[in-house]
């Protein structure tokens, strides 16, 4: 396994930070993922926005600020979707070297007890937040593997560690993904593959804040328990996110690093 930051073939980091890599931002079309898929862009990847609507139109967004950004509808619970995905930015970058796995099932949820969840609820949050990411890792791999390296971040969320109440299935889906995120950096490092995970609390994205109830329920809560106490924002996120992608970050896999504002120290 090669002991340099990037491999040789990789875009060499540049005075913007990612140099030239390839990037793919699942989720991205908005919130979160969006944020990322800017701030990346800005650094000077190229980046690939995945999501199930809107991500041309994301995409458009970012590219008449002049940045390097394509869009993709992708669905990422379909192996087709996520494979299509793949090629597309092989096809048009020539590469894969950052996967962001930002696509998740949170916003549209009503907060309720773990007795009244359904199997039927459960399932369709595992299909994307966990089954959805696992399926983008392993796709986009052999791509990293052709590249030399790459980096996995995937974004976790800080309810794994506090157990939050009402959100049983979410809470487990995201305890799933720190979980995988070691589990795929052990089997991946010899490859020059660094798997990282970043756990945020809550924050007032788009889609959050159309729904009230979820809003109402978390955002005084979230206020009280952080040390900043502040509301959090996707452009909180974005720079944790980007550290991992990072050349400073070569010789850190396996771990999840929480951006909270302090509520949980991990």
């Amino acid at each position: 396994m090669s002991e340099s930051v990037l491999p040789s073939t990789a875009p060499v980091p540049s005075a913007r930070g990612l140099g030239g890599a390839v990037a793919i931002v699942t989720g991205g079309a908005g919130g979160i993922g969006l944020a990322i898929a800017g701030h990346l862009a800005r650094e000077g990847a190229h980046v690939v926005i995945a999501d199930r609507s809107a991500a041309q139109a994301s995409a458009a967004q970012l590219a008449g600020e002049g940045l390097s950004v394509s869009g993709i509808d992708v669905d990422v619970a379909s192996e087709r979707d996520v494979q299509a995905m793949v090629a597309h930015a092989e096809a048009s970058h020539g590469r894969l070297d950052i996967l962001v796995n930002n696509a998740g099932i949170y916003s549209s949820l009503t907060p309720k007890p773990f007795s009244e969840l359904t199997a039927a609820e459960w399932r369709q949050v595992f299909d994307v937040n966990v089954i959805g990411l696992f399926l983008c890792c392993q796709r986009a791999a052999p791509a990293m593997r052709r590249a030399g390296g790459g980096r996995i971040v995937n974004i976790s969320s800080g309810v794994a560690f506090k157990g939050n109440p009402l959100m049983a299935h979410y809470v487990a889906s995201k305890g799933a993904v720190i979980s995988l995120t070691r589990a795929l950096a052990t089997e991946m490092g010899q490859d020059n593959i660094l798997v990282n995970s970043v756990a945020p609390g809550f924050t007032l994205s788009d889609g959050v804040l159309n729904n009230a109830t979820l809003v109402d329920g978390v955002k005084g809560p979230s206020l009280k328990g952080r040390v900043l106490g502040r509301a959090m924002y996707p452009d909180d996120l974005v720079g944790a996110v980007a550290f991992f992608a990072g050349s400073g970050a070569g010789f850190i896999t396996g771990q999840t690093l929480v951006v909270d504002g302090g509520a949980y120290y991990h």
